[in-house]
């Protein structure tokens, strides 16, 4: 995609817009409204003012929903009248808005998938994750913008409107692929969003853009893709916005009422190592290493132990994530290559030269990885990691033109995220601190099978001490 221009005059000074409840938590305004002191349709409405006033810089939605909000925004009101306001525990996303990541299909919108290579059509019906959310009382007002098929670790795409941009400087990506929900909810134009995650695509952006990103356990929350490698989690301001869209998402959950217990001392370990280290040169920037260090400072201040632990390289990581990745995109309806991204081009194309005993291979070696990881981590009740080598990336940062050296670059620039896919760990990405110009930097803990409540028990810990759900960008 072709670089935009910097600097952009008329986003400098975005004009101030009304903040009555972008300001307020999420989890209070879920809190208000069972109450009855908010009405979903001031709550809709007051979202969609602020989406109105920024997305045409922003971009962080291709769609808008309003009219359709707002009628469900009225029935749920009207239902209200007769049954009354649902609590939290029953309905936790009652009256509270949110929009579906451009990978989800919602009934009545197009799904463009980040592409501008297919013909968009309307979805007939809505994905699965997009009735749970429903069912948990959720108003969806649109779609978030995404790359390409949700492929990259960064957010640019073809579309008209162009790629979503980072509310911390607007010349910057977001990271990829949840990238519009991430720019979305730092910006306050949504009070949390859904994101979904098969290499760190809930991760990335929330480390790029200043907010909380949980991938949970695999199959917690599943989406359709070969491997088992997509999973759905929430990205939010803060550890209890994030808890609360969990449960909505994650029926049956309380993490809710587990944020609210005080985080136990805990065995922790650490690491800054990669899988994707034995074929690319991975290396931290100095601002990544002095917040993580920072971090491990603040753990150990809090009374968890910290043990240095390093898995060893698996040598043929590389080989297999990048078949598994190759066999999914190869199923894509696709015949003219010419029309789409360079990334997309090589994944397709080398995809199809694939034989059955390729993906049979790369799958077995998947599960022997996943058994190596999982056992040398065990012993601990969290592991910590950086989530990105660096930064927000600038715009045309990553080859546009060949798409194997696309996809190493992404990798150098997001080695830390996409092992856990492959073992299925949660793990969660924290904005724990920014660089020198004020862009954000993210830690990631990664937990145990199904450990997501301990996850976010660390997490309102540091929460606590950094304070990092107060901070917004100037918009």
């Amino acid at each position: 995609p072709p670089k935009p221009p910097h600097p952009i005059p008329h986003l400098l000074a975005p004009r101030r817009v009304n903040r009555s409840f972008q300001d307020a938590r999420p989890r209070n305004l879920r809190q208000m409204l069972a109450a009855g002191e908010v009405n979903p349709t001031e709550a809709v409405g007051d979202y969609l003012e602020r989406i109105e006033a920024l997305n045409p810089t922003i971009h962080a939605l291709v769609a808008v929903d309003g009219d359709r909000a707002m009628e469900r925004a009225r029935g749920l009101e009207r239902a209200a009248e007769h049954g009354g306001r649902p609590s939290v525990r029953e309905s936790p996303l009652w009256g509270m808005p949110f929009a579906d990541k451009d990978v989800t299909d919602r009934a009545g919108l197009p799904t463009t998938h980040g592409t501008v290579g297919l013909t968009t059509e309307v979805a007939c019906e809505s994905s699965s994750i997009a009735r749970t959310m429903d069912a948990a009382g959720g108003i969806s007002l649109g779609k978030t913008n995404v790359p390409e098929f949700a492929f990259s670790a960064y957010g640019e795409n073809r579309l008209p409107g162009g790629p979503a941009r980072n509310p911390w400087d607007l010349s910057r990506d977001t990271g990829g692929s949840s990238a519009g929900a991430a720019a979305a909810v730092a910006a306050r134009m949504l009070p949390f969003a859904p994101g979904n995650d098969g290499g760190g695509s809930i991760r990335i952006p929330a480390a790029a853009c200043g907010v909380v990103g949980l991938k949970p356990t695999r199959g917690v929350v599943p989406m359709d893709s070969l491997g088992g490698l997509v999973v759905g989690g929430p990205l939010a301001r803060s550890i209890g916005d994030a808890a609360l869209l969990f449960d909505g998402m994650a029926p049956g959950n309380s993490m809710l009422e587990a944020v609210d217990e005080p985080c136990p001392p805990l065995n922790l370990g650490w690491n800054m190592w990669s899988p994707w280290s034995k074929s690319l040169d991975i290396e931290c920037s100095r601002d990544v290493g002095d917040v993580f260090d920072a971090v491990l400072s603040s753990l150990g201040r809090a009374g968890h132990s910290l043990t240095h632990v390093e898995p060893d390289l698996f040598p043929d990581f590389a080989k297999a994530f990048i078949t598994v990745w190759q066999a999914g995109a190869a199923g894509l309806p696709i015949e003219d290559l010419s029309r789409f991204e360079a990334l997309t081009q090589w994944l397709v194309r080398d995809g199809r030269k694939l034989s059955a005993a390729d993906v049979e291979w790369a799958l077995g070696a998947f599960a022997q990885f996943e058994a190596g990881i999982v056992a040398d981590y065990a012993p601990y009740d969290a592991i910590v990691t950086p989530v990105l080598t660096g930064v927000a990336p600038t715009f045309g940062e990553f080859d546009a033109a060949d798409g194997e050296r696309n996809f190493a670059q992404q990798c150098v620039f997001a080695p830390y995220t996409s092992y856990l896919n492959v073992c299925g760990l949660p793990a969660i990405s924290l904005p724990m601190g920014t660089n020198a110009d004020g862009l954000p930097i993210g830690v990631q803990v990664i937990g145990r099978p199904g450990g997501e409540a301990t996850l976010l028990q660390i997490g309102a810990q540091l929460e606590a001490e950094y304070g990092w759900d107060t901070r917004a960008p100037e918009l």
